[in-house]
Parts: structure tokens; C-alpha cells; sequence
């Protein structure tokens, strides 16, 4: 071959590509004008797609994949995993080990432990759950988008966090009772 075909050939080929990728976002923008519930809606969501660069067809996956609800595990391990989601998403710090180190000393992984005799506890609000938060503590660290129920171990989890990422730093830096 010679250089001009070479070049010729490179253009086809690129002419090509520009002309299936214009295709198949214009048959996105159709079905979506198509399928909106309002033609003003859709001709907005169309355009703008389109100068995004994007197609409205291969968005759909992508936003049913973020509705989806994760699953863990009903065990500590599934616990902390939750809770760390759930601490990533309210910007609290701390970390699997720095849980479950405190867990351990706290609890000994049971989600209905009770202290029923320190102090706490003689003045009529023990300590509960896996990292053994007191009532008032409780409710004055819950993180919304978790049960408000003290022995419900994600929620335990996270307003334990909560509290000593406003008292500590993390719960990273917890080392002994708090």
C-alpha cells in the first residue's frame, strides 16, 4: 500500500467509528423521547445526554446498580462491614481493626451484652451492646439511617464511633474503656 491509501484508509475507518457512535446516540435520545412521560422532560434529558457525550440506554444500568441495597452478613463481620459503610458515608473516621479491637475488649462480640455493674449501670443506665453505650450517649451520637435502638449492632457500632470521633479522634484511638 501507499502512504496515500494508508491515510485514505485511517479516514474510512475513523468516518466509520464517528458514524456508529452518532447512530447510537441518536437512537438513544429517540428512545428516550419515546419512553419519558413528559416530551419536555425528554428532550431536556436527551440534550443533555447527548452533549455529555453520554447515551440515556447505558445510564439505566447504572442507576439501578446504586438502588440496590447491599447485603451483609447477620454476624460481626457483617456488622462492622455496615457500619463502616454507613460511618464512610457521615465522614466518621475509624477502621475494621480499630471496631473490632473494641468490640472484643467490650463485648466479646455479643450485641446483648450488658454492664449491670459499674457505675453507669448503679446509677440506672447500663452500658449495652457491642461497644457498650450508655442511653444518653445513645441517642445523643445515633447516626441517622440506623435503627434507633441502642442493642441493634450496626446502630451501636456507629454512634459508639460517632462519640469517640467527637471525643478522640476515631475510634482508632480507643484503647481501653471510654
Amino acid at each position: 500500500m501507499t502512504v496515500r491509501t494508508q491515510t485514505t484508509t485511517g479516514r474510512i475507518a475513523r468516518l466509520r467509528k464517528l458514524s456508529v457512535a452518532g447512530i447510537a446516540t441518536a437512537g438513544a435520545a429517540a428512545a428516550a423521547l419515546t419512553l419519558a412521560s413528559s416530551p419536555a422532560h425528554a428532550v431536556e434529558q436527551a440534550s443533555a445526554s447527548v452533549a455529555a457525550g453520554k447515551t440515556v440506554a447505558a445510564e439505566a444500568p447504572a442507576k439501578k446498580a446504586k438502588k440496590e441495597k447491599k447485603q451483609y452478613k447477620d454476624n460481626l463481620d457483617g456488622w462492622i462491614r455496615e457500619a463502616l459503610d454507613v460511618m464512610k458515608s457521615e465522614d466518621i473516621p475509624g477502621s475494621y481493626e480499630g471496631l473490632h479491637r473494641n468490640i472484643m475488649r467490650e463485648s466479646g462480640g455479643n450485641p446483648n451484652a450488658q454492664n449491670n455493674w459499674d457505675v453507669n449501670a448503679q446509677n440506672g443506665t447500663p452500658s449495652k451492646g457491642l461497644l457498650q453505650v450508655i442511653q444518653p450517649t445513645f441517642d445523643a451520637y445515633h447516626v441517622k439511617g440506623t435503627k434507633h435502638d441502642v442493642t441493634d449492632p450496626v446502630a451501636n457500632l456507629t454512634a459508639a464511633a460517632n462519640y469517640a470521633a467527637d471525643r478522640y479522634g476515631s475510634i482508632d484511638n480507643v484503647d481501653s474503656a471510654y
